[in-house]
């Protein structure tokens, strides 16, 4: 048996920080996986930090051959959809994304990744976020609806036990900025229609239009993805950290594809009011295939 790395399903956290790197010479990751094999989270009952380590996958199969289904790949190319919209394709080498109860205890492990790393990766993107209202995101709508449970969560997230990488789990990580102004402009139901919900309760609409958030990433199209969405960033400029973990890859980019309108045409309206500024894969071994980078 093969033990996913806990961060993945450690809910109700309200801090967290995302580090991505890059390596400094291509020629030396092997000194990157014993610096990521390193990686140890604080001995304490109080104020602990859930870490969840992902790698670019080209470099993941570099590093464990054969640790992970052959069809997984980068977000190496821009996806461009209908309307001249493009996810844009920001590619790192390592994720590094903590999560805990206070961000001091937080701020004082990542500056120690990021140290340990120095020599090796340089830090390329850092977003710290928090939770909003509880459940919702900086639209005002509850976040993650249609997640599924946390019993029924690793059946959807994680690879099975006899495939290669078991255990592991394929993340998709994007920066969506919005534009709160053009959004709070809407009126209530046109934001409602918007996202295919009701604003009060999250009630999906018995009538959503085809173009509604909710009606593009249907997962009962395209298949359960277990989501750790977070708000991030400050007064100025903000928006939605996606998190989103699939067993198989094909769901999440089948996802990204019906949101630039390129399955039926139809683009996802939401995107109208946030916009893309990132956008990594990642393959987030077992805490086994980690140990073995040592």
């Amino acid at each position: 048996m093969y033990t996913p790395q806990a961060g993945i399903f450690a809910l109700g956290t309200s801090s967290h920080a995302y580090l991505e790197f890059d390596l400094l010479d291509a020629q030396h990751h092997a000194e990157l996986a014993s610096k990521i094999a390193a990686i140890r989270e604080p001995r304490t009952t109080t104020g602990g930090v859930n870490f969840v380590i992902g790698i670019r996958p080209d470099l993941w199969r570099t590093l464990m051959p054969g640790d992970m289904p052959t069809d997984v790949h980068g977000f190496n190319e821009d996806l461009r959809g209908v309307e001249n919209f493009t996810m844009p394709a920001t590619q790192h080498d390592v994720l590094v994304w903590l999560s805990g109860s206070a961000y001091d205890v937080l701020f004082d492990m990542a500056r120690t990744v990021v140290n340990d790393f120095a020599d090796v990766a340089k830090l390329s993107e850092e977003t710290a976020s928090w939770p909003y209202r509880h459940d919702r995101d900086l639209t005002g709508f509850i976040d993650g609806s249609e997640n599924p449970s946390l019993l029924e969560a690793p059946g959807d997230a994680l690879i099975s036990e006899g495939q290669p990488g078991a255990a592991g789990s394929v993340l998709l990580l994007q920066k969506w900025q919005h534009n709160t102004s053009a959004w709070e402009a809407l009126p209530v139901h046109q934001q409602e229609l918007t996202m295919g919900r009701t604003k009060a309760d999250s009630t999906e609409l018995e009538d959503k239009p085809e173009y509604s958030h909710v009606a593009r990433t249907d997962q009962d199209t395209f298949g359960n993805i277990f989501r750790r969405n977070m708000p991030y960033g400050g007064v100025q400029q903000h928006g939605t950290m996606f998190v989103g973990f699939s067993a198989e890859q094909q769901r999440l980019q089948k996802m990204l594809e019906s949101m630039a309108g390129l399955v039926n045409g139809t683009r996802d309206a939401l995107t109208r009011y946030t916009s893309p500024v990132t956008g990594s894969y990642y393959f987030v071994p077992s805490v086994e295939s980690l140990a073995n980078l040592r």
